[in-house]
C-alpha cells in the first residue's frame, strides 16, 4: 500500500517540476524578448543558445506531460475494470471512504 502512496507522491512531484520548468522556460523567453534590441555578437550568440536550449526545454516537457497523462489514462481505466470486475468491492470501498471522510468532517466542527 505505502508503494502506492509513494507513486503519487512521485507523480504530484513530477507536476510540479513540469510547473516549475514551464516557469523557467517562460521567463527565459521573456527576457529573450527584452534583450531583442541588445546588439554586439556576443549577446547574439548568447540569445542563440539560449533561444536553443529554451526550445529544447519546451520539446522535453511536452514529452514528459504527454507521458504523465497517459500514466493517468492508464490509471483510469484499470480503476474502470476494477469497479467493473468487483462492483460490490468497489461500493464497499467507496462506502468506507465516505464513512472516513464523514468521521473526519465532524470531528473539525
Amino acid at each position: 500500500m505505502s508503494s502506492k502512496f509513494a507513486g503519487v507522491e512521485n507523480d504530484v512531484s513530477k507536476e510540479k517540476l513540469m510547473q516549475d520548468l514551464q516557469l523557467v522556460v517562460s521567463d527565459a523567453e521573456e527576457l529573450l524578448r527584452m534583450t531583442a534590441t541588445q546588439a554586439g555578437e556576443k549577446v547574439s550568440a548568447a540569445r542563440e543558445r539560449i533561444q536553443d536550449r529554451v526550445m529544447a526545454a519546451k520539446e522535453h516537457l511536452a514529452i514528459a506531460e504527454e507521458a504523465m497523462l497517459e500514466k493517468t489514462r492508464q490509471a483510469a481505466r484499470a480503476t474502470d475494470e476494477y469497479v467493473h470486475e468487483n462492483p460490490w468491492r468497489a461500493v464497499g470501498i467507496g462506502a468506507a471512504a465516505g464513512l472516513v471522510i464523514g468521521m473526519l468532517i465532524s470531528r473539525g466542527r
